[in-house]
C-alpha cells in the first residue's frame, strides 16, 4: 500500500475545512488568524526579553552593556531583513516565504532556550530576528491581498490588534514565565505556538506569486548590512571594558571607516541599480523625509531608554520579573485605545499639532523618569508610563498619516514598510548608544561619590562605628563588623551611582525628544477647506 504524500495529507485535511476554498467567505479570516499568531509572536519577542534581562545577566554573569546585545541583535537583523522580504516573497511565493519565516523564528526560539552562553544566545537571537524581519511585512502583504479594498482598513486594524496586544502583555507574560520557571521559558513558549501556526499556514493559506519578479539587489543588501552592523559596533563598544583605547582605539576607528565605506557603496548602488533594495526616490517626498527623521530620533530616544527601566526595577527597587512586566501593561492598552482617536484627530485637525503634543508629552514623561531613586513610590514609576502610552498612541498614527499623505499609490506599501524599518533602526541604535552612555555616567558618579566618601573623615568613621555596633548586636565580631560596614557603604554608593546614571539617561532621552520637535515644525500639511462644496487644499 502506497504511503500518503504530504500533498495528499493536506488535501484530506483541507476537506475538513470549508474555509480552505479561497472563494469561501471565511477563508480570508482563517488566513488572518494564522498571520495574527505570527505577528503576535514576532512583536512579543521584541518586548518579552526586557524583563528577563536581569535574570539573563545573573545567569551568565555579564554586565548590562553585554546583555543589551540580546535586544540589539534581534532588532537590527529584523530591520535589515524587512526591505528584502518583498523580493523573497515575490520570488518564492508568499505562503512559502511566510512559512519559512515562521519556521526560522520558531527554530531560533528553541535554540535561544538551549543557549549555553551569552554569545550563543546573541547568535540565536539573530536567527530569530531573521524570521521576524520577514514575518511582519509579508504577513501584512498577505492580509492586504486577501481582503478587498473596502475592507482592508478593518483587516489591518485586526492585524494591528495582535501587535498592540503583544506590546501590552509581552513584558507581563515574560515576567510570569521568568519568575515561575526560568528565563529560558520565554523562548520555549514560542515552540508549541509556532508549530500550531505552521500547521495553520500549511492547511489554510494558498500560494500566491507575482508574475513579474525583479532582480535582487545583492550589493545593496550587503552594503546596508555592513554599514548598520559596523556603526552599531562602534557605538556599543566605545566604552567596553576590553576596549582600553576608548573612542580613539583602532577597533572603533576601523568600525567607523567600514561603516562609512558601506554607506557610500549603499547610496551609490541604490541610486544606480535598476531594482534597488530601498527606493531612495521615496525621500524626494519632503514630508516623508522629515517624518522619517522624526521617527528615527523618536525611536532612538524612547526605545533606547526604555530597556533600562525593567533592569532598574528589579535590581534597585526589588521588583520581581512579573511585577516589572506588569507596569508596562497600561502602555500598550493606552496606545491601542488612543490609536483610533489619533486617526480621527489627524483627519479632522492638523496632524502636525497632534504630533507636537505627543512629543511634548513623551519628553515630559522622560523628564519625570529622570527623578527616580532607590525609594521611588509606585505612582512615580507608573505616571510616566501612562503618559508614554498616551504619547505613543497619538504619535505613530499622526506621523504615519503625514508620511504617506502625498505618496503615490504604487509606492504606498514600500513607503509604509520602510517607515517601520526606520523606527526599528532608531531603536537599535538607541539601545547601543544609551548602554554606552550608562557606563560613562556610572564611572562619573562613582568617582564623584568615591571622592565624597573619605574613609578617614569623621563622618565615615562615625557611620562605620554605628554599623559595627549594630553588627555586634547580631553576633558578628568587631573586625567582621567593620568590614561589613564598609562593604555596605560601598554597595550603597554603587547603587546610587547606577540610579543616578539611569536618571541621566532618561534626561538625555528627554532632550532628544525635544530635538525631534525641530523637524516637525518643517512639515507641510495640507487640509481641505471645510466649507460645503469646497475642495481647495490649504498648505500650512
Amino acid at each position: 500500500m502506497a504511503m500518503p504524500t504530504s500533498a495528499s495529507i493536506r488535501d484530506r485535511l483541507s476537506t475538513q475545512f470549508a474555509s480552505i476554498d479561497r472563494k469561501h467567505p471565511s477563508y480570508k479570516w482563517w488566513v488572518m488568524a494564522t498571520v495574527m499568531i505570527g505577528t503576535f509572536m514576532a512583536v512579543l519577542d521584541a518586548t518579552i526579553v526586557n524583563v528577563a534581562l536581569n535574570k539573563i545577566m545573573a545567569s551568565f554573569g555579564i554586565p548590562v552593556e553585554k546583555a543589551e546585545w540580546v535586544l540589539t541583535s534581534y532588532m537590527l537583523v529584523m530591520a535589515v531583513m524587512m526591505p528584502s522580504s518583498g523580493w523573497i516573497a515575490d520570488h518564492f511565493g508568499y505562503k512559502r516565504t511566510y512559512f519559512l519565516a515562521l519556521f526560522t523564528f520558531t527554530l531560533g526560539s528553541l535554540l535561544c532556550a538551549l543557549s549555553w552562553d551569552i554569545n550563543a544566545l546573541i547568535f540565536f537571537r539573530v536567527i530569530q530576528g531573521m524570521g521576524t524581519g520577514m514575518l511582519m511585512p509579508v504577513g501584512m502583504a498577505i492580509v492586504t491581498r486577501e481582503f478587498p479594498p473596502e475592507k482592508r482598513g478593518m483587516a489591518l486594524g485586526f492585524w494591528g490588534i495582535a501587535a498592540a496586544a503583544s506590546v501590552s502583555f509581552g513584558p507581563a507574560v515574560g515576567g510570569y514565565l521568568t519568575d515561575t520557571y526560568s528565563w529560558q521559558s520565554i523562548f520555549y513558549i514560542n515552540v508549541p505556538v509556532g508549530l500550531v501556526a505552521l500547521l495553520g499556514v500549511w492547511i489554510f493559506q494558498h500560494e500566491f506569486k507575482t508574475s513579474k519578479i525583479r532582480s535582487f539587489d545583492l550589493v545593496g543588501f550587503i552594503s546596508m548590512t555592513v554599514f548598520l552592523c559596523a556603526l552599531l559596533l562602534a557605538l556599543a563598544e566605545g566604552n567596553a571594558a576590553w576596549n582600553t583605547g576608548g573612542w580613539t582605539s583602532n577597533f572603533i576607528i576601523t568600525c567607523t571607516a567600514i561603516a562609512i565605506i558601506g554607506f557610500t557603496i549603499f547610496l551609490y548602488t541604490e541610486l544606480t541599480v535598476t531594482d534597488p533594495l530601498i527606493d531612495l526616490s521615496l525621500f524626494k517626498n519632503f514630508n516623508y523625509t522629515v517624518t522619517s527623521i522624526v521617527l528615527f530620533i523618536f525611536g532612538l530616544g524612547m526605545f533606547g531608554s526604555t530597556f533600562l527601566l525593567p533592569v532598574y526595577l528589579q535590581s534597585m527597587i526589588g521588583y520581581t520579573a512579573l511585577q516589572a512586566g506588569l507596569v508596562f501593561v497600561p502602555v500598550g492598552i493606552l496606545q491601542g485605545m488612543l490609536s483610533p482617536v489619533a486617526g480621527m484627530l489627524a483627519d479632522r485637525y492638523n496632524p502636525k499639532i497632534v504630533s507636537i503634543f505627543a512629543i511634548l508629552v513623551m519628553a515630559f514623561s522622560l523628564y519625570l523618569n529622570a527623578s527616580l531613586s532607590l525609594y521611588s513610590e509606585n505612582y512615580q514609576i507608573m505616571m510616566p508610563l501612562y503618559l508614554r502610552g498616551l504619547s505613543m498612541g497619538l504619535l505613530f498614527i499622526s506621523l504615519s498619516a503625514i508620511a504617506v499623505s502625498d505618496m503615490p499609490e504604487n509606492k504606498m506599501a514600500q513607503a509604509a514598510g520602510l517607515f517601520n524599518v526606520i523606527r526599528q533602526i532608531g531603536g537599535s541604535f538607541g539601545v547601543a548608544f544609551f548602554s554606552t552612555m550608562l557606563i560613562r555616567r556610572q564611572i562619573f558618579h562613582m568617582n564623584i561619590y568615591g571622592q565624597a566618601v573619605d574613609q578617614y573623615s569623621p563622618t565615615f568613621q562615625n557611620v562605620s562605628r554605628a554599623l559595627q555596633g549594630l553588627a555586634q548586636h547580631v553576633g558578628s565580631g568587631a573586625s567582621q563588623a567593620v568590614s561589613r560596614g564598609k562593604g555596605l557603604i560601598i554597595s550603597h554608593i554603587g547603587k546610587q551611582a547606577f540610579v543616578a546614571s539611569v536618571d541621566d539617561i532618561f534626561l538625555i532621552a528627554g532632550v532628544i525628544m525635544i530635538i525631534s520637535l525641530i523637524p516637525v515644525f518643517l512639515i507641510r500639511v495640507k487640509k481641505r477647506a471645510k466649507k460645503p462644496g469646497a475642495h481647495i487644499a490649504i498648505e500650512e
